[in-house]
């Protein structure tokens, strides 16, 4: 019998795709790929020092990026739909505009910070300035996510728990998309595949480094430390799963 809630499958095997390092994407998809929540916890804590300049530096990058596309696409949204004469019903759909074009930008810069901590994990070099690298796969990137929230909102549209179980299993699509090269659905079925193998445990992992990230937060300056060991964290998990491209390492 079928599972009613499980996405069409693409076929991954069809196409050469690179490995790299520690994990592989046939490996991560046969679910021969091991962690601990307190192995990676440890190691990222670890590779923290001598990380955080470059982390920090990569996060200002990313929010004048952010503020400098915010004020853009708020103004090409004004010129080209005019508040003053445009229907009220219609003003709704500018912020959702705003906000589309906003992670169309931004988006390669977020990759890009992740794919730092990716290098991180194998203490290959790191440049903050390499988040920039990733704007050739924004087109690509922008419909992962695309994708990924109209699957998510169908699985929650289906008693939630599919919604919840997509949201995890697809996380890791997008890095996929900047870090890999995949397609955006191949990266969301690679991704859902291999996830699944160890849904719990990365739930639970997600769960947790969104608390020590929480916790940064509220002490002001805890998250001078916060920022980079989730970054390191989850590029030690991906590095796992998946390995690093040559390309990365390079």
């Amino acid at each position: 019998m079928s599972n009613f809630y499980q996405p069409p499958e693409s076929d991954l095997s069809k196409e050469s795709l690179p490995d790299g390092e520690y994990g592989s994407i046939e490996k991560a998809i046969s679910g021969n790929y091991e962690f601990s929540i307190g192995d990676v916890l440890s190691e990222a804590w670890e590779k923290t020092s001598g990380f955080k300049g470059t982390s920090l530096l990569a996060l200002l990058f990313y929010a004048l990026v952010l503020i400098g596309a915010s004020m853009a696409m708020g103004m090409l949204v004004s010129i080209i739909l005019n508040p003053a004469i445009m229907d009220p019903s219609l003003a709704m759909i500018v912020p959702f505009l705003v906000q589309m074009g906003v992670s169309l930008i931004a988006m390669p810069v977020v990759m890009g910070m992740l794919i730092l901590g990716m290098k991180r994990s194998v203490d290959a070099p790191v440049s903050a300035t390499s988040v920039f690298s990733y704007f050739s796969r924004m087109l690509p990137l922008f419909a992962t996510m695309v994708l990924v929230y109209f699957m998510v909102f169908i699985g929650m549209m289906l008693l939630v728990l599919p919604g919840i179980y997509l949201m995890v299993a697809y996380y890791m699509a997008m890095p996929l998309v900047a870090e890999k090269g995949m397609s955006p659905w191949q990266a969301m079925e690679a991704s859902r595949k291999a996830v699944t193998h160890n849904w719990f445990s990365i739930f639970f992992l997600f769960i947790i480094l969104s608390m020590i990230m929480f916790l940064g937060m509220i002490t002001v300056i805890g998250w001078i430390w916060t920022i980079p060991m989730v970054t390191v964290a989850f590029g030690i998990l991906y590095r796992n799963m998946f390995g690093l491209a040559p390309e990365t390492l390079a």
